[in-house]
């Protein structure tokens, strides 16, 4: 077996499920706001991560919940709440406190149905698998929710290109919101 092979075997066969116009609806989202917050846990945690750091080398306000330098969700913000299955109590704990903050919140998750996907305003859906292995999700041999990671990450990064792409942000624009303490 090629491991890489399977892996980008399961990913591609996730990706021809996600239509295009989802890309443009969540760049879309992203037009909306003063501020964009990032949640997420594990994994996923790390994915929203490195989506917050493309944003914000894309020139976008953005900030991680649970960094000590986070400020306060207020009106006219946006939180992208992530949690594969849709059940992770802190992921829609921040969300619900967003919402009342008036926060719009958009999640991404493999569970259209989940707890998660009720209190957001705005839901993705990547029908990779999970930890949890819900009937809609793709099958997957490898553990845990590593494909619905993967393609999170994928989906996330083809966001971040239609907001280059569409928008007039050059590459030397992006290097040099880079780090430079290297």
């Amino acid at each position: 077996m090629n491991e890489l092979n399977v892996i980008v075997k399961e990913m591609q066969g996730v990706i021809k499920k996600i239509r295009e116009e989802e890309i443009e609806r969540f760049y879309s989202e992203l037009q909306n706001t003063t501020r964009i917050f990032v949640a997420g846990e594990g994994r996923s945690g790390f994915m929203a991560k490195a989506f917050a750091m493309r944003l914000m080398h894309l020139g976008y306000n953005v900030h991680v919940i649970g960094e000590t330098v986070t400020p306060s969700v207020a009106k006219g913000n946006c939180l992208i709440a992530i949690s594969g299955s849709g059940s992770t109590q802190s992921v829609i704990h921040q969300a619900e406190r967003s919402k009342l903050a008036g926060s719009k919140v958009v999640c991404i998750t493999a569970n259209e149905d989940s707890s998660l996907a009720q209190v957001a305003d705005t839901c993705f859906v990547l029908p990779a698998a999970t930890k949890k292995r819900g009937e809609n999700e793709a099958e997957s041999i490898q553990p845990l929710s590593s494909l619905f990671d993967q393609c999170l990450h994928v989906f996330c990064d083809a966001v971040c290109l239609r907001s280059s792409t569409q928008g007039t942000v050059s590459h030397e624009e992006v290097l040099a919101r880079h780090s430079n303490t290297e």
